[in-house]
């Protein structure tokens, strides 16, 4: 269970969440001792979720970036700590409790651009300040949720893709880009990512 800034459950001798360089924005949820740092982690929260961002307690956030589009939903645990990683959002990203990511690790629900051509044209205009004003739409994106389960790490440098299940207690090894389904217990490791062991 989580709780907005200043709200700690009742009897929880433990300081609520916080944002050590601003108000945490409304639409984020941070639980009783987690910590975000760095000024520009909110910059690109557009969704129109309430809540869009739920963290349990006593994380540490520390410089990782959260960017959303308009329906984009995040969930995390407990005692995680991601270092300087990037989540982008336009469905859904799903991470379990004791998860440990890696600095410029990058975690995509979507390819959040078109890929045919034309489209790559039509999406551009669209999120152009002309095509904002105008109220273009966007050319429809493919997206698939992605799921993290508890007690996974995932080492500097990943990129995990839409679609994704990595399931407990599994090892990413750094550099790796994940495309598959990964097993629970298993390490991986490569671009494309493939299982080489267990843990």
């Amino acid at each position: 269970m989580t709780h907005r800034e200043g709200t700690p459950p009742a009897g929880s001798a433990v300081a609520p969440g916080r944002w050590e360089d601003g108000d945490v924005p409304d639409r984020v949820c941070l639980g009783p001792g987690t910590v975000v740092t760095g000024g520009d982690v909110f910059k690109r929260l557009r969704s129109h979720r309430d809540p869009a961002l739920v963290i349990g307690s006593h994380c540490l956030m520390d410089m990782t970036q959260f960017s959303y589009g308009l329906e984009g939903y995040i969930e995390i645990g407990d005692r995680c700590l991601f270092s300087n990683a990037v989540l982008m959002s336009e469905q859904e990203i799903r991470i379990g409790s004791h998860v440990v990511i890696g600095w410029n690790t990058y975690i995509a629900d979507s390819d959040f651009h078109p890929l045919e051509p034309l489209a790559r044209i039509a999406d551009f205009i669209a999120c152009s300040p002309i095509g904002a004003a105008e109220g273009l739409p966007r050319p429809n994106v493919p997206c698939a949720p992605v799921v993290i389960e508890d007690d996974v790490w995932v080492g500097p440098a990943c990129t995990i893709l839409k679609g994704v299940r990595i399931g407990a207690g599994a090892f990413v090894e750094p550099g790796s880009l994940v495309s598959i389904e990964v097993p629970a217990g298993a390490r991986v490791m490569g671009n494309p990512a493939r299982v080489v062991g267990t843990v």
